[in-house]
């Protein structure tokens, strides 16, 4: 009878003792991802912030000027208006109540922002080759407006190119913290299996 009840507690406690390294572990993930949406949020503040400033700045500055800068500060209103509603939805995005997520879901949600960034960077290359062949067309054309339009999404371009690159460094660092969650994974012939450091 004792050896019976002493089974009991042990079986008990082992379970407790599970149930709390597992919850250890949901909190670690919950935390890896907290610091994901917290570098999105901060990441579109920036990018809010850029956007307003060019925004204010190319409304006045279009005002006083012509040619060439007329069409810069122009495109820089009109490229920002663009950039303003990116950030204000990413922003919204990123400040909702994160869920609770598993580990291949944390894995897909890490991936998946990286591989935005790694697009965004790519098509922001794209903005800057847009904008110098307009600059350039301008200029064989006299036409001061397409001159003035390249400029801007030259520059344009190259700030968002060193926003996604230094965005893109941020998660990748913090992407490295995810091989401790998957070290303690493993793949048997009947499934996974969960090793639990005793510390």
């Amino acid at each position: 009878m004792q050896s019976k009840t002493a089974f009991i507690l042990l079986i008990f406690f082992a379970a407790c003792f599970f149930a709390n390294e597992l919850m250890a572990q949901q909190q670690e993930l919950d935390l890896f991802n907290t610091t994901r949406t917290d570098y999105n949020r901060k990441g579109m503040v920036i990018l809010g912030s850029w956007a307003v400033g060019n925004m204010l700045w190319g409304g006045i500055a279009a005002s006083q000027t012509t040619g060439s800068d007329k069409a810069f500060h122009q495109m820089n209103l009109y490229w920002n208006s663009v950039n303003l509603i990116i950030a204000g939805f990413g922003y919204w995005q990123a400040s909702k109540s994160p869920e609770a997520m598993s580990l291949w879901e944390t894995i897909e949600a890490q991936q998946g922002i990286e591989k935005v960034l790694l697009v965004n960077a790519a098509l922001d290359l794209g903005y800057m080759a847009g904008g110098f062949y307009l600059k350039e067309r301008g200029l064989r054309k006299g036409n001061e407006r397409l001159q003035g339009f390249g400029k801007s999404i030259i520059l344009q371009g190259a700030f968002l190119l060193t926003f996604d690159a230094i965005m893109y460094g941020f998660h990748s660092h913090h992407a490295q913290a995810l091989p401790e969650f998957v070290n303690q994974l493993s793949l048997g012939p009947t499934g996974f299996s969960l090793r639990i450091p005793i510390q």
